[in-house]
């Protein structure tokens, strides 16, 4: 399905449009007098709209562009396509609006449905290009604005989202899906003051709705509020019992112990057959609850009720990252990197944290972000998406980044790594002259990150794999992480990432530092002065005190890092050793040699 702006055959002008051209003064009158007796006459509105913005009647061609908006609910043409929008019925919906927009291309209703269209398909590019043509033609379009605000945000390119519902709240200053929308930007950008006030607006302004109070309760965990984070839950689950996420962010915590109550009520929530959505975060929560009640066999059933829920949504293919691990393997030969040595951006700015999630790498970016030269952010998105950027332009295989890397030419290498250090200048809110990003992974780009940034510095976070991949299986996360939802999927994936690290072992030594997370527990003093070797700092007694850092963590780990280091989630899979079998098949002797380094 193409969700791009229809081309547009073109069509012979009317007379009124030559008087615009010619004098548009007198164009405007007509159309004031076609509008009046026809105030739904859309194309009339729309051009009306034009004449004013040419005299620089601003305030007058805004009323006249949104008039047009307002004309299109009466047209039968547009309903037909809402319509088929409100069914799901997506190619409908697009042919409709072809036929529409070829008629009357800049009819900026179209433009913003075709968007929402495209925003259905996840082609968020497509939405951004239709929602800036639509803005382009009535800068008035609110709706419009907002619209491209939500696409950006869904790019991950919170800054320019943050830019945009900034002129969006300048025109409507109460606008409350805005204002949220710009709270969650600013928690993704790390202003948290802001956001923080914003949500206690919000909630203020809103105080019966239940999903304002679950976010303003996940910005309160990230800056260890916890207290005030768990009376926000409790508020949102007061106004609406049965919704799941809010129990599972509870569960989330780590931290609480569900009551018998909240049990019950969670039971009967999934007895009363709420939507699957629901369902499977009360399945998550409900695996916590007996976990902590040491009911394994309850306890692993609503986990593996949860994690089949969501596998069957998501259909993750195993096959597809065993592929990407062999692709890169097929390219990273020692020549393609000796060809390519030296070419990125120089800055060593980046420190790198990878692996797998629930792999102590918070842990790790708590205490090195505990030095005096270093900065925490978060988990930044923006290696994945240039990487599978540069793939789709170079062909159609979105997932082949390595065939796309060999193809660039050299001074490209330098362009990415400048690009990656300019996207992520928002994150930094310090002048520290290192800062972490701990997406774990990223490890499936280590080689593009080497190439574009040839000085960062790359950890390698790595836990017994069946404490690792059993804590993937118990952890439901907001988005990405298919592979965590069937355990062999978890094992397989587990292998494949070994299998690469272990590669750039081979084909770069010395390169990629790896923490066994173990060996944390047994030896944190010594685990930490050889990362601080390896990045080229000097120990600083800080970093042992890393529970004492009160900055913000957005992690599932948050509450665990904010307390000594502890053995208290080793070993967590053995009680449900009966149940793992797929999982020990898939991972096989890894079980023993994970640790190992290669020949």
């Amino acid at each position: 399905m193409d969700t791009s702006e229809p081309r547009q055959t073109p069509r012979a002008p009317s007379p009124i449009a030559e008087q615009a051209k010619a004098d548009p003064a007198a164009a405007a009158v007509r159309l004031r007098a076609v509008t009046a007796r026809n105030p739904h006459d859309a194309a009339a509105q729309r051009m009306l709209g034009r004449v004013l913005r040419q005299l620089g009647r601003d305030d007058e061609a805004a009323r006249a562009e949104l008039a047009a908006v307002r004309a299109t609910a009466y047209d039968p043409a547009m309903i037909a396509a809402a319509e088929a929008l409100l069914a799901n019925d997506l190619p409908g919906a697009e042919a409709r609006l072809r036929d529409r927009l070829a008629r009357q291309p800049t009819d900026v209703a179209a433009i913003r449905m075709m968007a929402e269209l495209a925003g259905r398909l996840g082609r968020y590019r497509d939405a951004e290009n239709l929602l800036r043509r639509a803005v382009e033609l009535a800068p008035a379009f609110t709706a419009a604005r907002a619209n491209l605000a939500i696409a950006l945000y869904r790019q991950n390119r919170f800054a320019e989202a943050g830019e945009v519902l900034e002129d969006v709240l300048a025109q409507e200053p109460a606008n409350a899906s805005s204002r949220n929308l710009l709270a969650a930007t600013l928690g993704r950008t790390g202003d948290y003051d802001e956001a923080l006030r914003l949500y206690g607006d919000l909630t203020g302004s809103f105080p019966g709705h239940a999903k304002l109070w679950m976010s303003y309760g996940h910005l309160l965990k990230t800056v260890g509020r916890l207290e005030d984070s768990i009376a926000a839950y409790r508020r949102a689950l007061a106004i609406e019992p049965h919704l799941g996420e809010v129990w599972w962010s509870l569960a989330n915590l780590k931290t609480v112990e569900f009551t018998d109550a909240d049990i019950a009520a969670m039971e009967a929530a999934l007895a009363e057959g709420v939507s699957g959505e629901d369902a499977l975060h009360l399945h998550f929560a409900l695996g916590k609850a007996w976990g902590d009640r040491k009911d394994a066999a309850q306890s692993f059933a609503h986990y593996a009720s949860g994690n089949d829920l969501r596998s069957r949504e998501l259909g993750y293919d195993p096959a597809a990252t065993t592929q990407a691990v062999d692709r890169m393997i097929e390219v990273f030969t020692p020549a393609f990197l000796a060809e390519r040595e030296g070419a990125g951006d120089p800055a060593p700015d980046p420190i790198f944290i990878l692996g797998l999630p629930r792999a102590g790498s918070t842990l790790l970016e708590q205490i090195l972000a505990s030095h005096s030269a270093i900065e925490g952010t978060m988990e930044l998105p923006d290696i994945p998406a240039i990487a599978m950027r540069e793939a789709k332009a170079a062909g159609d295989d979105t997932r082949d980044w390595t065939g796309a890397l060999a193809a660039m030419p050299r001074e490209r290498l330098a362009e990415l790594g400048a690009e990656f250090l300019d996207r992520t200048r928002v994150q930094r809110k310090t002048d520290k002259p290192f800062y972490i990003d701990k997406l774990p992974n990223n490890w499936a780009y280590a080689g593009l990150i080497h190439l574009i940034l040839p000085n960062a510095k790359i950890i390698d976070a790595r836990r017994h794999p069946m404490d690792c991949c059993f804590s993937n299986f118990r952890q439901h996360f907001a988005k990405g992480q298919a592979f965590t939802y069937a355990l062999d999927h978890i094992g397989q994936y587990y292998a494949d990432y070994v299998r690469a690290m272990d590669y750039y072992d081979r084909v770069l030594p010395g390169r990629i530092h790896r923490v066994i997370h173990e060996r944390v527990l047994d030896d944190p003093e010594a685990e930490v002065r050889a990362m601080l070797a390896y990045l080229g700092l000097p120990f600083q007694e800080a970093c042992m005190q890393f529970h004492r850092n009160t900055r913000a963590v957005r992690t599932a780990s948050s509450e665990q890092v904010r307390r000594p280091i502890n053995r208290d989630g080793a070993g967590q899979w053995q009680p449900f050793d009966p149940w793992l079998g797929p999982l020990r098949e898939s991972l096989g002797d890894l079980i023993d040699t994970y640790a190992d380094r290669p020949d």
